[in-house]
């Protein structure tokens, strides 16, 4: 029989009063008791001091749990309830003003809330916040527990959950509808997004595939998996991927480079193709030969017959328009075996500059260029040349 202390309550609080159930001798959770309360419409000639309970067989329609209290005050049962008396609708709670106030100011400053978890539904977490129970949506929750255990489902990670104290954020209250939302992943974004930068490499697990890319969840030092991010279908592989899910599965495991965070909207993106070496430049030699000729090559350094890439005869014009270039030209060019982007690409090569001379290369599908580029300019101002002529032209 659950032991409730009622020697410190007021009468008139027990119409309100909300029962939970939990194992004393244990402090383990469950839902097995099938608990109902009693409502009296007290008045001053009622002469009442026990709380009546009734234990009924079968009824656990409101699955809740209850609080261990002092054994010493024990809660009688009244053998003549009679069941037409019984009230089955779940106890509706004072809601205080003031306790919505204060969700308002949660979410004004930002501050973190250290909520229990009282229960889940399909969608999410039901969290105790004073008088009040929010909800917190299951895409809400930190990445950690999927990643650490992927074998659960989410409803077997929601149960483990309860009676347990999470961080969190409010990100929506809404007093007149009663709604009052929580956010796990915008406490643990505070957190761990000042202890990243870009350019930072994470091993990272696989937890979403979308058709524009995958979600992966980000193993810090501690070996939980704080943050998630995004590396989009381009960002997979230098091959080109038509399906992410022909690449990447949930659960898989990669090395990830940080390649863009933004701090306002809470996203970071990630590249897994930037951790390797571009094959273009491994092959370069074999698609472009140094004498220029080759099977699946055509053109020379004499030729000037070669039809410039879609978009770079306009290039091409600005680049010219940039103090310290003096000339610009396609030198030969090759086909590739492999799709890497329909998109034009164009870069500066490694290689070092001869007499001022420059080599660019471009490419868009399989088909590759050699740039030469005669200028006073040194590398870096090369690369700020490009930059700002790749802004003019659309």
């Amino acid at each position: 029989m659950p032991i409730l202390n009622v020697s410190s309550l007021g009468v008139g609080s027990l119409t309100n009063l909300c029962f939970h159930s939990q194992n004393i001798a244990n402090d383990s959770i469950t839902s097995s008791c099938s608990l109902s309360y009693v409502s009296y419409n007290f008045t001053n000639n009622n002469n009442i001091n026990l709380l009546n309970l009734y234990r009924k067989s079968g009824i656990n329609r409101y699955p809740i749990q209850a609080a261990p209290t002092n054994a010493s005050s024990e809660a009688q049962i009244d053998e003549n309830l009679d069941d037409s008396t019984l009230s089955l609708e779940p106890p509706r709670p004072i809601r205080r003003p003031a306790d919505w106030e204060a969700a308002k100011k949660y979410k004004e400053t930002g501050s973190i809330y250290e909520g229990r978890v009282e229960g889940f539904n399909n969608g999410g977490l039901l969290i105790r916040f004073y008088s009040l129970v929010g909800f917190l949506p299951f895409p809400q929750l930190s990445p950690s527990y999927s990643s650490e255990e992927p074998n659960k489902t989410i409803q077997q990670i929601a149960r483990g959950l309860i009676g347990s104290v999470i961080y969190m954020k409010v990100i929506e209250v809404d007093e007149d509808s009663k709604k009052l939302i929580f956010s796990e992943k915008e406490a643990t974004w505070s957190k761990y997004s000042e202890k990243i930068k870009e350019g930072d490499i994470f091993e990272a697990r696989v937890g979403v595939v979308e058709d524009y890319g995958a979600f992966l969840n980000l193993r810090f030092p501690d070996g939980k998996y704080h943050l998630t991010g995004l590396v989009h279908v381009s960002e997979v592989s230098w091959d080109y991927v038509q399906d992410v899910r022909d690449v990447l599965r949930v659960g898989d495991v990669v090395r990830v480079k940080i390649v863009n965070i933004d701090r306002e909207k809470s996203r970071i993106t990630l590249s897994i193709r930037q951790l390797e070496e571009d094959p273009l430049f491994e092959t370069l030699d074999k698609v472009i030969p140094q004498d220029g000729t080759s099977p699946d090559s055509t053109g020379t350094s004499e030729n000037f017959d070669i039809q410039p890439l879609p978009g770079l005869e306009e290039i091409f014009k600005e680049l010219l328009e940039e103090e310290g270039i003096s000339d610009v030209r396609i030198r030969r060019q090759g086909f590739e075996k492999r799709v890497v982007s329909q998109d034009l690409q164009l870069w500066l090569s490694n290689a070092p500059a001869i007499d001022n001379q420059y080599i660019l290369l471009a490419r868009a599908g399989r088909q590759v260029q050699e740039i030469q580029m005669t200028t006073s300019l040194d590398q870096e101002g090369i690369k700020k040349a490009l930059q700002r002529v790749l802004e003019r032209v659309p």
